[in-house]
């Protein structure tokens, strides 16, 4: 392996040597046989700045150096803005070879896009939305300029694994090799993440027909190292006087920690990012120095976000982004000091991403959480009084640490909204296709091979209905009169779209916004603005959710991430609370990362678990509420909630934990008791219920009863909640057992 690079062409050698590396790395090492060859996939996972780039590039370049004319490389990114970093990156190497790199997507130079169009060769690097819009547009050009394609790269591909991005993305993927004639002789595909759970599966996720073989390269050597610290914050209920609220005080710690250096803070909501962004900056103005924390999210202009990259990446003057998911993918800013998550994260995949940022000159990766918690009183929920967010943290620091454990991508989803944009796409392309070659292409040999023929044919059915495609005399599909309006916009190339924000009314009165993009149904508890609410109406059509106060206890401060927690995550956190103890084993050692507030919160949350004998019970009376403790991922919770809402219940869960207002326990006991045994409730009736299920871009042009098909495989998981509470009834039964006897 030492020799390795040898088998590079001789000017890469050249290039590696005037970077000054004594040798390559393991996984640059491993991959140079794999994509040499050009006879299987290859994917690459490894930590952040490991070199999986170069570990693509170095052979990928040196199979394509000698290549005279067409594109020999599709470099496809997430992000335009990794796109640019890519470019930036591949110049010296590039020069050297004399090969053309060219990125392509709505803001690069036209000059270049030109030159590639006259002149078809090297590496274009695009994202899939321009692929797509080259597809329709110009697929004759395609044809002709990626005829000696050698090599199709995807990086960051966890960002795509099981989402509709990710279905369009491998749709086209299929497209092209059927375009240039490559069905039967696979173009090979790199796929590079340092974020994937359940490695073995993914090539399944990264070619779904299984046409080629894929080799799997995953780092086993790293020398990085992680300094990580969880400070704890108590909020009280009731500010006296001049008294230092525990966000004021979060932000004191943030301007101490932060200022002098360069420093990611993620607040994952927009709001909190702004908040957390101004009170710093008005800390640096109070102070008299000058400002060095901005905000960055997807909401700001595109000049905005820019110059802060930029200002991070160039490394000459301290500054500290507050931002929320949009800044833990892998844009070249440079290597910050420090991560800093004020909010317990909502996955391990994004925490290790936004982890990964930091660790300057090949120094420790440093990750601090700022969690705070509620002040507890005699009417404080049991999230609190369990110190949820505190313990989810932990346990998702645990998993990271000890068991490098990542979600995995949910793989069982339909994607009906995104096929009903290739049916449309594909047709765009070719002017006219039967419908028998659409479902082969996207269907049987293309990525979406959970649908079936009937909800194929139904698909089109309705398509046919609402005008968006017509079929010929001869037979053929074309677009239709709203087909025809919807493929010409510009917006068309995307299947992705910002979730849909609903108000929030109580009588007359707004409380704000809510993107709905998870689960509310009428008669849903829910939490806003700090109080209890149940929902009386969902109006689609206005988008107004209407509620109206609830009666019960004191509102949970965290009532989870508004993202899907894992089966895992929910686990970990219970087996810490029965051991009483979050530390990390590293050999003979247990490694405390908690300052001291952590650790009392978590000693409150611990003896709270102990002394309500949540060890042994999953059901708990809680004064005028009924609560069910699942210690299941969303996805379960979610059924279980709409189960109770469907048997007349006000039921809402809040991090996880299941609450069912002025009800009594055996009530609701009696009601799981009623869903174990009838197997004729199934998720299809629960996502009848649901008000809004339009949730991604072109949902609205689905049947009904593909739409609600689609939302049940997407919110809920019948079968394993029925499991779960036939476990957690069996439990109860023999522990009332054995306490009679």
């Amino acid at each position: 392996m030492i020799d390795a690079h040898e088998r590079l062409d001789f000017r890469i050698q050249q290039w590696i040597f005037k970077q000054g590396w004594d040798r390559l790395r393991e996984i640059q090492c491993l991959a140079i046989d794999p994509i040499l060859s050009g006879k299987t996939d290859v994917l690459i996972s490894a930590s952040t700045a490991a070199g999986k780039t170069e570990a693509f590039f170095l052979p990928a370049i040196s199979s394509i150096a000698d290549q005279v004319s067409g594109v020999g490389i599709l470099y496809i990114s997430p992000l335009k803005a990794l796109i640019n970093d890519q470019d930036r990156r591949l110049e010296s190497l590039s020069d050297l070879l004399d090969i053309q790199v060219t990125p392509w997507h709505g803001d690069s130079p036209q000059g270049r896009k030109n030159k590639l169009k006259r002149n078809p060769s090297g590496i274009i690097l695009i994202t899939p939305e321009s692929l797509e819009s080259l597809l329709i547009r110009d697929s004759g050009w395609v044809k002709s300029a990626f005829q000696n394609l050698k090599h199709i790269v995807i990086d960051e591909f966890h960002a795509f694994i099981g989402t509709e991005r990710g279905h369009h993305l491998l749709s086209l993927l299929h497209r092209l090799e059927h375009l240039l004639g490559r069905v039967n002789a696979p173009i090979p595909r790199t796929a590079l993440s340092a974020t994937l759970g359940d490695l073995e599966s993914v090539p399944a996720s990264l070619r779904p027909n299984k046409s080629l073989s894929c080799k799997i390269i995953k780092q086993t050597q790293s020398s990085s190292t992680l300094k990580m610290q969880v400070k704890g914050y108590i909020e009280s209920a009731v500010v006296i006087d001049e008294a230092v609220t525990a966000e004021q005080s979060v932000c004191n710690d943030l301007y101490g920690l932060c200022r002098g250096g360069n420093h990611l803070v993620f607040a994952n909501s927009r709001s909190r990012t702004e908040s957390i962004a101004t009170t710093l900056a008005e800390m640096c103005e109070s102070n008299t120095v000058p400002n060095e924390f901005f905000p960055h999210h997807g909401s700001l202009a595109k000049e905005m976000r820019e110059t802060l990259e930029a200002r991070l990446q160039q490394d000459q003057m301290p500054t500290t982004a507050v931002c929320t998911m949009t800044l833990e993918l892998g844009i070249d800013i440079g290597k910050v000091n420090s991560v800093v998550q004020v909010t317990a994260p909502h996955s391990i995949a994004s925490l290790r991403q936004r982890m990964g940022r930091s660790g300057r000159r090949g120094g420790a990766s440093i990750l601090r959480m700022l969690i705070t918690e509620a002040d507890l009183t005699e009417k404080s929920s049991i999230v609190d009084k369990l110190r949820l967010e505190l313990v989810q943290s932990l346990a998702m620091i645990r998993l990271l640490v000890a068991s490098k454990w990542y979600e995995p991508a949910d793989t069982s989803l339909y994607h009906f909204s995104t096929l009903l944009h290739q049916v449309l796409a594909l047709i765009a392309q070719w002017g006219g296709i039967r419908a028998d070659q659409i479902y082969v292409l996207l269907c049987k040999d293309g990525p979406f091979q959970q649908v079936t023929v009937t909800h194929f044919k139904d698909l089109l059915s309705h398509m046919g209905k609402v005008d968006l495609i017509t079929q010929l005399g001869s037979g053929e599909l074309v677009l239709g009169f709203m087909g025809e309006k919807i493929t010409n916009h510009y917006t068309f190339y995307a299947v992705f779209k910002t979730p849909e924000e609903f108000r929030i009314v109580t009588g007359s009165k707004t409380l704000g916004t809510l993107p709905v993009d998870s689960l509310i149904l009428e008669g849903q508890h829910i939490v806003f603005a700090g109080k209890r609410w149940v929902v009386e109406l969902v109006d689609t059509d206005k988008k107004v959710i209407s509620v109206q106060h609830a009666k019960g206890g004191k509102p949970p401060k965290f009532g989870g991430s508004g993202m899907a927690v894992h089966d895992v995550v929910r686990q970990e956190m219970l087996k810490i609370l029965k051991e009483g103890d979050y530390r990390v084993q590293v050999g003979e050692q247990r490694i405390e990362f908690g300052d001291a507030v952590a650790q009392a919160l978590f000693k409150e949350g611990a003896d709270f678990f102990k002394t309500a004998k949540l060890e042994s019970t999953h059901f708990l009376q809680y004064g005028n509420t009924a609560v069910v403790l699942p210690w299941a991922g969303d996805k379960v919770v979610n059924t279980l909630v709409a189960v109770l809402i469907h048997k007349g219940f006000g039921a809402g869960a809040f991090a996880g934990i299941i609450e069912v207002e002025n009800t009594l326990i055996d009530d609701v006991i009696g009601a799981l008791k009623s869903f174990r045994d009838d197997q004729t409730i199934s998720a299809i009736d629960l996502a009848d219920a649901i008000a809004e299920k339009a949730i991604d871009k072109f949902d609205e042009y689905l049947p009904q009863e593909i739409l609600v098909k689609g939302y049940a495989a997407r919110a809920f998981d019948v079968e394993k909640a029925r499991a779960l509470v036939k476990e957690l009834l069996m439990a109860r039964f023999k522990q009332a057992k054995e306490v009679k006897l």
